[in-house]
């Protein structure tokens, strides 16, 4: 007998009444959910692209589904590897979901790149629903010399390695989508990481750092308000919010192309019947008018994808970021 033949014996093997009782009540349990709080970690501090994507997804989905959905920032270890691998780590019942960003695939690749222990594994989760993917935006203080970004590439080459640029940290979405353009034009910038991209953009504001790669909707009050000047897109189309900013391949660099989406997740083995509600529930929260009109006061217009289409598009997207970064290699 081979082992399939095996595995078909044991199934088919009448049950125990203890185990009987046991995926009765597993299944009565994933039929009620949810009973309780269920907590959306995100890995960064408040004032990011991913917290912004949570807060107002996160109490739509508390009035569909009638229980508290808490936001739980959980920053630490550079670019969210903290977070996502306590998410990646959590029961799979439905009780705690992620809210993290496009660095989820790039982090495991950074930790192999310096042989550190990996964190988790993208396989470790099961994507949900994707909710924003703005193109990043290049930012610097408005008291700043650089009216283009000629000026900004011109004065780096003049200076290497003394132009300091915030992050969100070691291999995060804002330290990539830096160091793929840094590459692109030959220049040598100073690496500033921070605890998230929240801290980051504060660090812009007071002057600790002098430029900063972060989301539109981060971005807009403050340069509506004439704190900061944004000087290009990394996007393949010009962002609707700044209509008149130059993407990097209007201005020359042709392979310079970076999105920082925000995606809700779970555990990968998360029961059907739960990911079923979950994702009814996520097609009805992003379509709220205080959801929509949220991200778009921000500047960061809804980008819904359901589960099929967002696992798609987080394969290939993850796959565009890990050749970027073996491309970058060991940077600090």
């Amino acid at each position: 007998m081979n082992r399939r033949d095996i595995l078909k014996a044991v199934a088919a093997l009448p049950l125990t009444q203890s185990a009987l009782q046991t995926l009765t009540s597993q299944a009565r349990a994933q039929a009620a959910w949810p009973t309780r709080n269920i907590t959306m970690i995100v890995p960064f501090p408040a004032g990011g692209q991913a917290d912004l994507a949570a807060r107002p997804v996160a109490l739509a989905l508390e009035r569909i589904l009638g229980k508290p959905v808490i936001v739980d920032n959980r920053a630490g270890g550079g670019g969210g590897s903290v977070g996502n691998g306590q998410a990646a780590r959590a029961e799979p019942d439905g009780y705690t979901l992620l809210m993290t960003l496009s660095s989820l695939a790039v982090l495991p690749e950074a930790d192999r790149l310096f042989d550190r222990p990996v964190s988790y594994e993208v396989s470790q989760f099961a994507p949900i629903a994707r909710v924003l993917a703005d193109p990043t935006l290049l930012a610097v203080p408005a008291s700043a010399p650089w009216k283009t970004l000629q000026d900004f590439v011109d004065d780096a080459k003049k200076r290497p390695g003394e132009i300091p640029y915030g992050s969100s940290g070691p291999y995060g979405t804002l330290h990539v989508a830096m160091e793929m353009f840094a590459s692109s034009a030959g220049i040598k910038l100073l690496h500033v990481p921070f605890r998230g991209a929240g801290p980051a953009l504060t660090a812009l504001l007071s002057g600790t750092v002098q430029a900063l790669a972060s989301a539109p909707g981060t971005l807009k009050q403050q340069v509506d308000d004439g704190k900061m000047r944004v000087l290009a897109n990394w996007g393949a189309q010009r962002v609707p919010s700044f209509p008149d900013l130059p993407t990097f391949k209007e201005l020359g660099y042709k392979d310079v192309e970076f999105y920082i989406w925000a995606g809700l997740f779970a555990p990968s083995a998360l029961p059907a019947p739960i990911m079923t509600r979950l994702r009814e529930a996520m097609a009805q929260a992003v379509t709220a008018p205080e959801v929509t009109r949220t991200f778009e006061t921000a500047g960061s217009p809804l980008a819904y994808l359901d589960a099929p289409a967002f696992a798609k598009f987080v394969e290939a997207d993850s796959a565009r970021l890990i050749a970027a970064v073996k491309k970058i290699g060991k940077v600090e």
